[in-house]
């Protein structure tokens, strides 16, 4: 993240009882001492992961075992805050930087070889988040050039892209920039696309359904129209605002807060129960600033993470509670995660972490 802010927690205050659940991450070993930001699931016991000094990181049994990857050509000073996954073989990162420093590398044979696919060509741009809806269909975001939100599009797997021009696309009165803390700014839904910034989600939708043969990718493109709305999120200095949007059915949940106050609770959850046309403040807020979220289909619930700890939600959002360490976990379990990708997280010093299934209990506490 650079100082320029914007694009696409729980405080329990119980009277008598207070809900909670225990940690669930089982710790991994990663061979690495990386600061982990980007992770991407594939399923079947595939995933990826990158981060700081060019690492790359991919397990194929769950994360049993985690293979350090080659690092690509002229890339072991780069930050690599996003990985989009394929499959065992295929994957692309994104590195996050000042001008030539923000790239797309791409593996095809399981990264031992990799090739410079795409270099952003602007000298004061920087991207944040890479998402991809298709094997072929993918999105890249960055913060403001010319006051205008760099977002770029790919219809051939990565080799190729186009900048994307809507006068919706222009930054707030005020300016500001992105935060490339999780690459999670970006929610990918056909045919709607969302991303974050500061305090604001930037939404777009197309009237055409792309994949149709009568229908050219540029065409549907074209007929995007980005609105943005304020959200109730920490947005008062430029190391707040909305780190992380997640998206199940008509639920969009976002977080962030304040990542220079990590212990700050206010402001650090919403949630929209249509798509995003209506938000709302968390009623029980996450106990500290969250750099991302994520909804877990299996157990029917929203997890969130940061570096004080990690905080679920059963009810879409209204309410968080936080994980907390059980007696066979160790001490810090719940924190210092960056990303996620369930069932794993990612965090500093190479930290990866595998959720297993929450054993919510109900701790009894006395008044205050």
């Amino acid at each position: 993240m650079r100082s320029s802010h914007l694009f696409l927690a729980l405080t329990l205050t119980t009277t008598q009882a207070a809900s909670l659940a225990y940690a669930q991450w089982d710790i991994e070993e990663s061979h690495t001492t990386a600061s982990l930001r980007g992770i991407h699931n594939v399923g079947g016991g595939v995933a990826w992961a990158s981060g700081s000094n060019g690492t790359v990181l991919r397990t194929e049994d769950g994360g049993y075992l985690w293979q350090t990857c080659t690092i690509p050509p002229g890339a072991d000073k780069l930050d690599f805050r996003g990985v989009q996954a394929f499959d065992e073989n295929t994957a692309i990162v994104m590195s996050s930087g000042p001008g030539d420093q923000s790239r797309l590398y791409k593996t095809t044979d399981g990264c031992q070889t990799w090739k410079l696919v795409f270099t952003n060509p602007d000298k004061d741009g920087f991207w944040d988040a890479i998402k991809f809806q298709t094997n072929s269909w993918g999105w890249i975001l960055g913060d403001p050039v010319n006051h205008q939100f760099i977002l770029l599009a790919t219809f051939d797997g990565g080799l190729h892209w186009q900048s994307v021009k809507q006068p919706g696309l222009a930054e707030p009165e005020g300016g500001g920039g992105a935060f490339a803390a999780s690459n999670s700014l970006l929610v990918a839904q056909l045919p709607l696309l969302f991303g974050t910034a500061r305090g604001w989600l930037y939404g777009g939708g197309s009237t055409c359904t792309m994949g149709l043969v009568q229908d050219h990718p540029q065409s549907c493109i074209d007929l995007f129209d980005f609105q943005k709305a304020r959200l109730p999120i920490a947005h008062d200095s430029d190391s707040a605002g909305i780190f992380s949007l997640a998206a199940f059915n008509w639920t969009q949940i976002a977080v962030g807060g304040d990542y220079k106050l990590p212990d700050l609770s206010v402001g650090t959850a919403a949630f929209s129960p249509d798509l995003g046309q209506h938000w709302h403040p968390a009623q029980t807020l996450p106990h500290g600033y969250r750099s991302a979220v994520a909804y877990d289909a299996t157990q029917k619930l929203w997890i969130t993470v940061g570096p004080n700890g990690t905080d679920i939600s059963t009810d879409d959002g209204k309410n968080w509670r936080p994980l907390t360490p059980s007696s066979t976990d160790p001490a810090d379990a719940d924190k210092n995660w960056n990303a996620l990708s369930l069932p794993f997280v990612v965090g500093p010093h190479g930290r990866i972490g595998r959720l297993r299934a929450i054993d919510q209990k109900t701790i009894v506490t006395k008044k205050p």
